[in-house]
């Protein structure tokens, strides 16, 4: 079976201010080309479809053009919600969808049902297992806990479950949507940390043939059965390195997975160039990053005069600018910076605590209190989105 694995197209979504609907219209163009061309016997979508729990009405008939289309070809779509988008709403008329090879799984309490798929081989079954926020499922599941790994379990136990009953030989493949340990994350992910842990261990899905993954936007390999599509398209300059691709999946009749990478369109190229702005304005090797979106960090001891402005004459594309002056070992700003490079916010906190108390750091019970405090904002700030 040919199964085309991708995620995150976070349709609606603008990169620092740019409409990207565009060539999020021309990626899905290039979707249904290599699902027509390259023979692909279905499609399997990892979660957030769209940018925000309500997605903006261009974006939603796109979505809706794009189904169509799928539905068109006669080749088997299963999709899942994500953590940005609202499971309900991406979940409304999935019994009738279904009726047209569009299989929207949104609601955990299906996790251990498949859609039955089938090729000369015999049957795979497919079962999509949609963003599972904790702190909102663990009761469903029967967890009693709320933390990423142990909803992800029962929700794999009941796969496994279900599996063990089917056929012998028969293949097996899960989507999900998660962090997964030996992922390499990006900045436009938003945090899904619960309790200190975001990351699950990759053996949470033993037992399957394949997992299709989404949530990271780098496409890449955990294992050579556990594997991130990535999104299509770059949405933080943390991308620009970033090669990004669809993976075709070709699952043989014994479980045997090989997989190619298709690349998207690129609609521009990313750059961050780095120094002094007098540098960037007349070193001749920036010349073929003159069509790039660019971010800029200057690093003048000095903030310029209009630096945007001066930017734009060379780079008309550029989109952000960061000032990080260069600074000597004994400038307490530097230190300052120093210290809160690579710390999260429950990191900063801790500092803070211990700023305040003339060095003394927060015990055992005041962590967790501030571990909490940062789970339950975080929490609130989902279930907010879920019911707009």
């Amino acid at each position: 079976m040919r199964m085309l694995h991708t995620s995150d197209w976070h349709l609606g979504r603008s990169f620092h201010r740019v409409a990207l609907l565009d060539a999020q219209a021309a990626y899905l163009d290039h979707l249904v080309a290599t699902v027509r061309d390259r023979e692909v016997d279905a499609v399997l979508v990892a979660g957030d479809v769209y940018d925000r729990a309500v997605p903006p009405l261009a974006a939603v008939a796109l979505f809706d053009a794009a189904l169509h289309r799928l539905a068109a070809l006669e080749v088997p779509t299963v999709m899942i919600s994500g953590n940005h988008d609202s499971a309900r709403r991406l979940g409304v008329g999935a019994g009738l969808i279904d009726r047209a090879g569009i299989h929207l799984r949104t609601d955990p309490a299906g996790c251990g049902t498949p859609v039955l798929l089938a090729d000369a081989h015999g049957e795979v079954a497919c079962y999509g297992l949609p963003y599972l926020e904790p702190a909102l499922v663990k009761d469903s599941l029967g967890t009693g806990k709320a933390a990423h790994e142990a909803v992800l379990t029962a929700a794999m136990d009941r796969v496994r479950a279900d599996l063990a009953g089917r056929a012998p030989g028969t293949r097996s493949v899960v989507l999900a949507h998660a962090f997964v340990a030996g992922g390499e994350p990006s900045d436009s992910e938003r945090d899904i940390t619960v309790g200190g842990v975001a990351a699950v261990p990759a053996g949470v899905f033993d037992g399957v043939d394949y997992v299709a993954l989404g949530h990271l936007h780098g496409s890449q390999r955990v294992t050579e059965r556990v594997r991130y599509s990535g999104s299509p398209l770059a949405y933080s300059f943390s991308e620009a390195d970033h090669r990004k691709t669809m993976w075709l999946i070709d699952l043989d009749a014994e479980g045997t997975v090989t997989g190619e990478r298709v690349d998207c369109p690129v609609p521009r190229p990313l750059a961050r160039l780095r120094g002094r702005l007098d540098t960037l304005l007349t070193d001749p090797d920036l010349e073929r990053h003159q069509d790039s979106w660019i971010e800029a960090t200057l690093t003048d001891a000095a903030r310029p005069a209009e630096p945007m402005a001066r930017l734009a004459e060379r780079f008309p594309h550029t989109l952000s600018l960061v000032f990080d002056p260069e600074r000597g070992p004994g400038d307490p700003l530097a230190s300052y910076a120093q210290r809160l490079k690579g710390r999260d916010d429950h990191q900063i906190a801790e500092d803070f605590v211990a700023h305040v108390r003339g060095g003394s750091g927060p015990d055992d019970s005041e962590r967790a209190v501030l571990r909490a405090a940062f789970d339950d904002v975080r929490v609130d700030d989902g279930v907010r989105e879920v019911s707009r």
